[in-house]
């Protein structure tokens, strides 16, 4: 870490800070307290929020900062010494100078309530005037909730506590273990600590929302025990709402995953919660998933409606095992989680509902739209260049979902079910609780198949364009013909492909 001052009025953070962080700190735990008992205000524009984060650094003396877009900053306490804020706090950073090799940093201040769907999102529902918050981070603003050092490396574990009306839900990652009123109908509660996890998964959610109970009862091959499931939607949603067929597909979605990976889901209770004015489809914070509440389909919908909302259910369900429990360490490599959780969503659909035309649906929407995007001037391989945050939020696109997804799929074909699995096997128990990359990826698929996998990923993942393969007939004798030039650097497209010709 350089001794260069940062600027601490920079909302962008870029690669190269990312990894110098990641090379000095260590990250134990956060313990964060956010205080919503004004959330029904509509004159309270910020709220407040205590942060105590527990970090090594491996270079004592060096200097670091935290990521903070705030509403205010009262204190900063940095191993037991009150620095001035007027010196290290700016619009979005906050410097720490002069680390030991362990520290406890404590800050004290306000985060701004969000209208734009970016941190703690509030919502007053014009039906009945219920105001109802939830968190929306990926990828890079937990920070305008607490103070974090915003990268996917750095994992720790996060204690959260949520002040409230004690007539509402209140809810996060992990299971409520105590609740404690403080007086005038507002209630404090504390969730357990997380299991290891990046800062951008975590989640909070508060509000009069109406709530559905149900449990998934285990997988004995995996060891993995029973798991308790929630619904949560707006209240003035519920009659329209149909929870039992959100539970099934939950349901089956459990033990087809379970029996794929055979590794137990690990992070508890699974919430599910459908949420308005939310400015993605879905995110998978561990424990408390969050939809667009489009989902609740308010005038009768189509079995094609019925059939996108289980991919989404099972897209994110799949995250729960690539993205949560292994974790990029940067964004280049999105399409890590969001490839496989875009394939492994309509498998599932596939082999674990009712629904049949999983596959035409992935063909018709999904990788049209990754055929279209990947014929742009915008497009890029798979495998992108991420050298910041701002080039991060760009990516999030038909190539890495769709094209990433229809790739995996012809990798199954290529090296086999059986090694395809196999691998996914390796990769959870080489890297659960941290952070992986497509080196370490291939790595394991190279083990599992006994192909040298360098060369398939060079081909499908650092190159763009789509390919165009022909069959050629001579005399008796089919030829089969691959042709194409990537649109970035003009060279000739040519992928190993597994096909079948009828």
């Amino acid at each position: 870490m350089t001794d260069t001052t940062p600027d601490l009025d920079a909302t962008n953070v870029t690669r190269a800070e990312a990894a110098d962080r990641s090379r000095l700190l260590t990250v134990q735990d956060y313990v964060v307290d956010v205080d919503l008992s004004d959330a029904r205000d509509a004159a309270a524009d910020t709220y407040p929020v205590r942060t105590v984060i527990r970090f090594a650094c491996a270079e004592p003396g060096a200097q670091t900062h935290l990521d903070w877009i705030h509403g205010g900053v009262e204190s900063v306490t940095l191993n037991g010494t009150a620095l001035d804020v007027a010196e290290v706090v700016g619009e979005a950073r906050v410097l720490l100078p002069d680390l030991a090799a362990q520290n406890v940093v404590e800050l004290v201040g306000r985060s701004v309530y969000s209208r734009s769907g970016e941190g703690l999102h509030r919502f007053t529902d014009p039906a009945d005037g219920e105001v109802y918050l939830y968190t929306q981070y990926e990828p890079a603003d937990a920070r305008r909730v607490f103070p974090d050092f915003e990268q996917p490396d750095l994992k720790a574990a996060f204690t959260f506590s949520l002040t409230g009306p004690e007539d509402w839900v209140l809810a996060s990652n992990r299971p409520e273990v105590s609740r404690t009123p403080t007086g005038d109908g507002v209630v404090r509660v504390e969730f357990a600590p997380t299991l290891p996890q990046s800062t951008y998964i975590t989640t909070l959610l508060a509000g009069p929302y109406a709530q559905w109970e149900d449990a998934w009862d285990g997988h004995p091959a995996s060891g993995a025990q029973a798991v308790p499931l929630r619904l949560f939607t707006r209240r003035t949603m519920a009659d329209a709402f149909d929870p039992e067929a959100v539970f099934d597909v939950t349901k089956r979605g459990l033990t087809f995953f379970h029996d794929l990976f055979g590794v137990a889901y690990p992070w508890g209770k699974y919430d599910q919660a459908f949420v308005p004015e939310y400015n993605l489809g879905a995110m998978e914070n561990p424990g408390l998933v969050t939809f667009t509440e489009d989902f609740v389909f308010t005038s009768r919908a189509t079995a094609v409606q019925y059939e996108g909302r289980a991919n989404v259910i099972l897209h994110e369900m799949a995250h729960m095992w690539f993205g949560d429990l292994v974790t990029m360490h940067w964004w280049d490599d999105l399409w890590l989680k969001e490839s496989f959780a875009d394939y492994m969503g309509a498998l599932g659909v596939d082999e674990a509902t009712d629904f049949r035309t999983a596959w035409v649906t992935f063909a018709s929407r999904r990788k049209a739209w990754a055929y279209v995007q990947d014929q742009m001037p915008t497009t890029h391989p798979i495998v992108a260049d991420i050298v910041d945050l701002e080039a991060a939020r760009q990516n999030f696109d038909g190539i890495t979902y769709a094209k990433g997804a229809s790739v995996l799929k012809q990798l199954a074909a290529y090296v086999g079910r059986d090694a395809f699995l196999d691998a996914a096997h390796r990769y959870f128990a080489a890297h659960a609780w941290g952070n992986a990359s497509l080196a370490d990826f291939m790595a394991v698929l190279e083990a599992a198949s006994g192909r040298d996998m360098r060369a398939w990923a060079d081909a499908w993942l650092h190159t763009s364009g789509v390919p165009r393969l022909r069959v050629d007939v001579d005399g008796d004798a089919p030829v089969l013909r691959q042709e194409g030039a990537d649109p970035v650097t003009g060279g000739p497209i040519l992928r190993p492909h597994v096909l079948k010709v009828g």
